[in-house]
């Protein structure tokens, strides 16, 4: 199989574009009015995708950096800044390997981005090179899968169409569960049609980390954060339960 976000980065904004991403905005500033001790007006997007959060949050009036491993989205993600004339600093990196100048008053990693981080050496070491990347007191903000929810609902077959014009797409994914590595291999088949007739077909697994909220403090812990809120996301004020699976998670750098 192809990497992730190769072929299918030409289709992710038509496919997500239900999701909304200036809600998630709104999520996000009311995380920091709450929890910065002071103004959060530098922002590193961690995965920025095609840059459905750095640029609303640009155009908010937030100085954002935003990264993401795929070149394909990272380009996606300039166009739109520059067609809707925000101004976001893009890289192409892995957050694995972060390494910029200077620190941020705010890092987020949206859309469970950080659960392509299958390894837990992984995992921590992202941690650690967030909190490198923080000043003292800075926020992370992100989302994942909640394993309490994934082990009870459990990943099932889905197929999502979606139309625009002349072009339909079909998306199948077919999840594989490995549960004791806290891991789900989401085998996408993506049919494009154009006047009915199949005019390019993707393939791609992408293999998601599913994490547990103990756990999750455990990790923020050994990378020098206190954990301030784990909630349903987009919900600040909801309560984590095993019909939760999403579920933000909201740091302080220590």
């Amino acid at each position: 199989m192809d990497r992730p976000f190769k072929g299918y980065a030409y289709y992710y904004d038509l496919l997500y574009r239900d999701k909304d991403y200036e809600g998630e905005c709104d999520f996000l500033e009311e995380v920091f009015r709450r929890y910065s001790p002071h103004p959060v007006e530098s922002i590193l997007d961690a995965g920025c995708g095609t840059g459905g959060h750095a640029i609303p949050l640009s155009r908010r009036g937030y100085r954002v950096t935003g990264f993401d491993l795929s070149e394909e989205m990272a380009s996606l993600a300039r166009q739109k800044a520059s067609q809707a004339g925000a101004t976001v600093v893009l890289r192409i990196m892995d957050m694995r390997d972060l390494q910029l100048e200077g620190r941020f008053d705010a890092i987020i990693s949206m859309f469970s981005a950080p659960g392509y981080l299958s390894r837990t050496e992984d995992v921590l070491w992202t941690l650690y090179n967030f909190r490198r990347h923080l000043r003292d007191g800075g926020l992370l903000v992100f989302d994942v899968w909640n394993g309490l929810a994934v082990l009870r609902i459990l990943p099932s077959e889905r197929l999502k169409v979606v139309e625009d014009g002349d072009i339909r797409l079909l998306r199948f994914v077919r999840p594989e569960l490995d549960a004791a590595r806290h891991l789900c291999h989401n085998h996408y088949r993506l049919l494009v049609l154009k006047d009915r007739r199949v005019v390019e077909e993707i393939q791609e697994t992408h293999t998601m980390r599913f994490f547990f909220p103990e756990e999750l403090a455990h990790y923020l812990k050994d990378a020098g954060f206190s954990t301030l809120r784990i909630c349903p996301f987009p919900d600040l004020d909801g309560s984590v339960d095993e019909t939760v699976w999403n579920v933000a998670v909201i740091a302080q750098a220590r």
